[in-house]
């Protein structure tokens, strides 16, 4: 096949570049910016940061130092802030396991089943899209409520004689959020499982290897990229979710997304709120960036 002429290669390499360029670093860069105002008593956050007349850049830390400042008889490391960050994670972790826990069963069956059936099984995991992102989160109100779907049939089949409550706690948040990205971990597993030579598990059955230990020592380590790109397909977003947690959640829920709200719409501190921003993407991204250095070493010692 011939190589595609250097134009045709820049071209090509410089359109996701661009997209990061225009789609994350420069809004990246206006959060980072407001980050560093000091709003004092204006309505807009974009006040400038550098006198031209004495040349001083005037850079308010404040709105960092106060996410990590903890009040007099606090345990350490523990303000409002940091709890959010680590209940974010905490909670945007159980999703993604929960959700590789249930989906790679789906993704397998998926890539075993006949060719002709297949994209009617695809269509029936995104199918879920099709319908409004806030309408699905409100059918869970109504299943998981006390007098909701669920408990009126466990209620009516003997199981409990009162309903049990179920709505706004760490589990309706957890059923909810695992519902919602349940397909963003199916799909890409599914596209790693079905390039999978399953000749390889006869030869392993052939062998007299176990269903299960040939499962373990040869399906899981070939679908290993599909795991990690479901996992963070899954994860990132949960860390800053805002509408489930509200919904489904209750106050003991409160997550970094609902804080970085509060901040902004409700106490109208840009500054802060876009500080809080900056400390996630970093708490994401930083991570993110070493592991993927090392992935690439690894596979280059190889």
């Amino acid at each position: 096949m011939a190589s595609l002429p250097i134009p045709g290669k820049r071209f090509v390499i410089g359109v996701p570049y661009a997209w990061l360029l225009v789609f994350f670093f420069l809004p990246f860069l206006i959060l980072l910016y407001i980050s560093f105002v000091d709003m004092g008593g204006d309505i807009s956050p974009f006040k400038p940061i550098w006198d031209p007349v004495t040349g001083i850049l005037s850079l308010k830390y404040e709105n960092y130092l106060a996410i990590f400042r903890v009040a007099e008889g606090e345990p350490l490391f523990r303000t409002l802030y940091i709890d959010a960050y680590l209940r974010s994670i905490w909670y945007a972790l159980c999703t993604a396991i929960l959700c590789l826990l249930i989906g790679y069963p789906f993704a397998y069956f998926i890539a075993r089943s006949p060719a002709s059936i297949r994209p009617a099984l695809l269509l029936m995991v995104m199918l879920p899209f099709w319908t409004s992102f806030l309408l699905r989160v409100y059918a869970w109100k109504g299943i998981l409520a006390d007098q909701g779907v669920l408990n009126r049939f466990l209620m009516a089949i003997g199981l409990t004689s009162e309903p049990i409550p179920m709505l706004y706690t760490n589990v309706s948040m957890l059923i909810g959020m695992t519902y919602v990205y349940l397909p963003f971990m199916v799909l890409p597993l599914y596209a790693n499982l079905v390039k999978m030579d399953f000749r390889l598990l006869e030869a392993a059955y052939d062998l007299g290897t176990s269903p299960f230990k040939a499962f373990w020592l040869i399906t899981v380590p070939l679908s290993k990229a599909g795991i990690i790109a479901g996992f963070m397909l899954v994860f990132i977003p949960c860390v800053g979710e805002f509408v489930i947690p509200s919904l489904l959640g209750g106050p003991e829920n409160l997550m970094i997304g609902r804080v970085v709200w509060d901040e902004m719409f409700t106490a109208n501190d840009w500054p802060r709120a876009t500080a809080l921003a900056v400390v996630m993407i970093a708490i994401i991204v930083i991570p993110l960036a070493f592991y993927y250095r090392y992935a690439g070493n690894a596979t280059e010692k190889r």
